[in-house]
Parts: structure tokens; sequence; C-alpha cells
């Protein structure tokens, strides 16, 4: 068997070379673009609120 494929495409074998140096690579590239991230807005008090609904479903969930 050849390497490359007769279409004249790359082998699979150089398709796992190029996809495992490549992984790593885009974390890196990810990682060192300096960037920071937003954080989330507090939203301190909207947490689940009780009403009708969310009493029934506690209910229905009990074992």
């Amino acid at each position: 068997m050849s390497k490359t494929s007769d279409k004249g495409g790359a082998s699979r074998r150089d398709f796992l070379k190029l996809a495992s140096v490549s992984a790593p690579a885009a974390v890196a590239a990810a990682t060192l673009t300096g960037t920071n991230a937003i954080a989330a807005p507090d939203t301190a008090g909207e947490g689940l609120r009780d009403t009708a609904h969310t009493k029934a479903y506690f209910d229905s969930a009990r074992f």
C-alpha cells in the first residue's frame, strides 16, 4: 500500500500528525493572546424564585 491515497490527498497518518500538533498549538495561541476574561454581572438575589410552579415541581420530584 502506498502512503498517499490515489486521489492525491494526504494519508491518514499525515492527518493524525497534523492534528496532534495543531490542537496544542491552538490552545497555546488562545492562552498567549493576553485578553482578559469579562466577569459575569453580579446577579445576587436573582436565583430560583419560590412560585407555585417550583413548589409543584419539588413536590413531584420527591422520592
